[in-house]
Formats: C-alpha cells, sequence, structure tokens
C-alpha cells in the first residue's frame, strides 16, 4: 500500500489507453446498456437516501463546492428518469458523457493521487457515491465499482461506513448496475438548496429490506511510515416477516489515510440503513 509514484507522463499514457479499452468495451461488449427515461414515476419506493451539498473542509475553497453543484445539475439531467429494464446493465459514464467546457461543465474539485486539484466535471463522485449506496438497499446487482484509494478526510458527521462510495473517472473508472430481476427499476435524482437526493422506485411492491454495516474496521501503521485504513462492508437482507435470510459480503477498501487517525480503542461492527421498503 507504499504510495506509488507515477510521472505524469506515465500517467497521460495509461488514462488513454485505459479510455481506449474502455470505448472498445462500449462498441464491441454486447452489454444491454439501459437508454430510456421516464417522467412519470413508477409507484413504488425501493430506496432513497441524501447527502450534503456542502462541507467545510480543511483548504478547499467553498467555491469549489458551488461549481461542484453546477455540475452535479447538468448530470443529473441526463440521468434523472432513467428505466433499468430486466436484463440491462446502467452504466454511470455510458448515460451522462464525457464531461467537457462545451457541454457546459466546470471546475470543481477532484481527489488526485491523496490531494485534490481543479478539474472540469469536478465533484461528479458525489452522485456515483450517492448511486452506490442506495443500490445497496435494493436486488440490482453493482457489476463494476471502484473504492477510493485515499481516505483524504476525518469522519466528521459520517453517516455512512467508510468504502460505501464508488469513485469515477470518466470513462475507465465506470459504475455499472446490473438488473437481474423480473422487473424495472427507475432512477430518480434532484437537488434541493442543501443535498443531493437519489432514489430507486419500481412498479411492485418490495419484498425485502437491507441493512449496510461494516467489519473489521482497523487503522494500521505502514513500515513506511503511513496508515491505511481497512473494512469490509457486508449487508443484511430480512424478509417481509422480518427475518434475515442473508447476510451478504458486498466488498473489502483498503485506503491510504492523508491524515493523522485517532486510535484510542478497537472499533465495533457498526450498521448503517437508508430508507428502503
Amino acid at each position: 500500500m507504499k504510495p506509488i509514484k507515477r510521472s505524469k507522463l506515465r500517467i497521460w499514457a495509461g488514462t488513454r489507453v485505459f479510455r481506449a479499452q474502455r470505448y472498445w468495451q462500449w462498441w464491441f461488449g454486447g452489454t444491454a446498456i439501459a437508454k430510456r427515461k421516464q417522467t412519470e414515476r413508477l409507484s413504488v419506493l425501493v430506496s432513497e437516501h441524501q447527502t450534503p451539498l456542502f462541507r467545510v473542509l480543511k483548504d478547499v475553497d467553498m467555491s469549489l463546492q458551488h461549481d461542484k453543484v453546477h455540475n452535479l445539475r447538468l448530470a443529473i439531467e441526463r440521468l434523472n428518469g432513467l428505466v433499468i429494464q430486466p436484463g440491462e446493465t446502467f452504466s454511470y459514464w455510458r448515460t451522462i458523457g464525457k464531461p467537457t467546457k462545451r457541454k457546459g461543465y466546470v471546475e470543481g474539485m477532484v481527489l488526485f493521487y491523496g490531494s485534490f486539484k481543479k478539474g472540469i466535471g469536478g465533484g461528479l463522485c458525489q452522485l456515483s457515491n450517492l448511486i452506490y449506496w442506495i443500490t445497496l438497499h435494493t436486488p440490482l446487482q453493482v457489476v463494476e465499482r471502484h473504492r477510493h484509494s485515499y481516505d483524504v478526510f476525518p469522519d466528521a458527521n459520517r453517516t455512512q461506513p467508510f468504502g460505501s462510495g464508488a469513485t469515477c473517472a470518466y470513462n475507465y473508472l465506470d459504475l455499472q448496475i446490473y438488473n437481474p430481476t423480473d422487473r424495472p427499476y427507475q432512477l430518480l435524482l434532484h437537488l434541493t438548496d442543501e443535498h443531493l437526493v437519489g432514489q430507486w422506485r419500481s412498479n411492485q411492491p418490495h419484498l425485502y429490506r437491507y441493512e449496510v454495516y461494516e467489519k473489521e474496521h482497523r487503522f494500521e501503521l505502514q513500515y513506511w511510515g503511513g496508515y491505511v485504513r481497512h473494512n469490509q462492508i457486508y449487508r443484511i437482507v430480512r424478509n417481509a416477516g422480518n427475518e434475515i435470510i442473508a447476510d451478504e459480503f458486498i466488498a473489502e477498501n483498503h485506503a491510504l489515510m492523508m491524515y493523522e487517525p485517532l486510535l484510542a480503542e478497537p472499533m465495533a461492527d457498526k450498521r448503517y440503513a437508508t430508507r428502503n421498503k
């Protein structure tokens, strides 16, 4: 887990190779990609969550967060109302497209090798994080998700377990979600003055309830002097009678810490919930 320092040339070349591989997958992969949107809401709310648009972060200009909101609004226009039919796959970047100045995107905060910088379309990770989290409270299957490699900010007011997000970078770090059920699922997104809000809806009553929690959460001092944070994400599945029918492993996370951890005591397993029916 020791940080690897790569040259600008290596980063530039690697990015283009990975993007070319993704384009090849999109054109020739044969995956049925969800493309249809509808304005009418499906009748049943399956899961819902909201995250704050503005946080006071050390050394981060608040103007970048206002610009992030502008970028989120443009991306939401592409995603809101999208319906994933049975057998289809949702692709975050295939649906949004490349964020560019020509499309109206502005510079926002982009996490970059444990720090941050300005970048066109910055801030869209908040949207992929939210979609991933509400998906964990549905029967939909996450078939591609990338964890954050760096833990940049402390846990002040955290309402979700560490590592429950999905980082994104056009187009090779994608979030893809497959619908294995026999019913459609509709993604609804909107902004309030203070929050980004997301829902998954369907057209039939929901049979299960989900509780997401973490195990094995720990900080480890490395031989080279830094700390690495670890945990595992699980979810409990309950039926209509509130009986536990599954305890599923979701993901394992490892991230380089960019702040000094508090190592006062071991951390117990924690459970986190979102609104789901």
